[in-house]
């Protein structure tokens, strides 16, 4: 695969502000920077996106279940409808992760249906499977529910779970798992240009990171 340029890389990043302490100053220094680095979205909590949709043109991304996934599906739905209310086109839901583990896959498929249908066919749809909990066929099995349930996207992680953040064995199977036609997000942990680079040869096709602006610094 060749290396994509600083452009390029920029526009699959997910500028990324979801610590509970953010402030509405820290969410506009956030949508300041992303506008100076080219990514592709900003994504932050739910109480923050009309702010950052009123601070930039960048699409703006919103969590929903986050960061544990046990909220219930139609609390979920309810959010990510508020969310896409708000000013959000992209919605990064936390899977049931319980339902993951016991394998109660029409469960995981219903739910991601839910929040399909709360929020339209027009706006991205993210699941986040914190794959560091799981064996390659669990996270092949959580990959294809979340499609059949209406996913566009598959995402490894919160960034906030103690098993840690992407990893390329991860990245490799979810990208098995969900073909050329399914977004794969990696996310947690992700802080260099090797790091970012390595993860879209592993097939990532985005990026969620808060350290944007150091991944970017690595390339021309």
């Amino acid at each position: 695969m060749e290396t994509p340029d600083r452009a390029t890389l920029a526009r699959a990043i997910d500028h990324t502000l979801l610590t509970p302490e953010a402030t509405a100053a820290d969410i506009v220094a956030l949508c300041t920077e992303a506008n100076e680095l080219g990514v592709g979205a900003v994504c932050v909590s739910p109480t923050w996106v009309a702010l950052a949709h009123a601070s930039t043109g960048i699409a703006i991304a919103s969590v929903v279940g986050f960061p544990s996934g046990s909220h219930l599906p139609s609390i979920k739905a309810a959010e990510a409808a508020q969310a896409v209310s708000d000013g959000a086109s992209e919605i990064d839901m936390v899977a049931n992760l319980g339902w993951i583990s016991n394998g109660d896959w029409s469960n995981l498929e219903n739910e991601v249906a839910s929040v399909r249908r709360a929020i339209g066919e027009n706006v991205l749809l993210k699941v986040i499977l914190e794959t560091g909990l799981w064996s390659s066929e669990q996270i092949t099995q959580a990959c294809a529910k979340s499609v059949a349930g209406g996913a566009d996207f598959v995402k490894t992680s919160t960034g906030f779970h103690k098993v840690g953040g992407a990893s390329l064995e991860a990245v490799r199977t979810m990208r098995e798992a969900v073909g050329a036609s399914i977004g794969v997000k990696a996310s947690g942990g992700i802080r260099t240009t090797a790091d970012a680079l390595a993860m879209v040869e592993a097939g990532a096709s985005r990026i969620g990171a808060s350290a944007s602006r150091a991944i970017l610094s690595g390339l021309k």
